[in-house]
């Protein structure tokens, strides 16, 4: 059976492709809907990150908000959640990061691994 071009399996799980770099870069941040989950993708410098797109504070979008200094900033109540790690530094709390995964000029977010406070930093090749 052939694969469907937006899907990628391998042994670690499952990436679907989310958007491409050029769409990202044009924006900085964006909203995508991967099997039903509101994802928010941020492209700083060479750097893909993706996050749940809604704020575990009160359900605001990500995608929306503003990115500054590493840290991409809610549009609610302004939490500043950490690009790298998901963290928002004044609250016990974090934001489910997804890793992210770019081939040619595709990024791929993996749903199946969502983590929370670990290094989500992800490379453009």
């Amino acid at each position: 059976m052939a694969e469907d071009s937006s899907t990628a399996v391998s042994e670690t799980g499952q990436w679907l492709a989310a958007a491409t770099t050029r769409e990202l870069k044009r924006r900085r941040k964006l909203r995508v809907d991967l099997d039903g989950t509101a994802i928010a993708l941020f492209g700083v410098g060479d750097n893909v990150y993706a996050f749940a797109d809604l704020c575990v504070h009160q359900d605001r979008s990500l995608a929306k908000g503003t990115l500054l200094h590493g840290r991409v900033i809610c549009p609610g109540h302004q939490w500043r959640f950490d690009l790298d790690t998901g963290y928002e530094a004044d609250q016990d709390v974090c934001q489910p990061t997804y890793p992210v995964r770019v081939v040619d000029d595709t990024i791929y977010v993996d749903l199946a691994a969502q983590r929370t406070g670990v290094d989500q930093e992800r490379t453009i090749s």
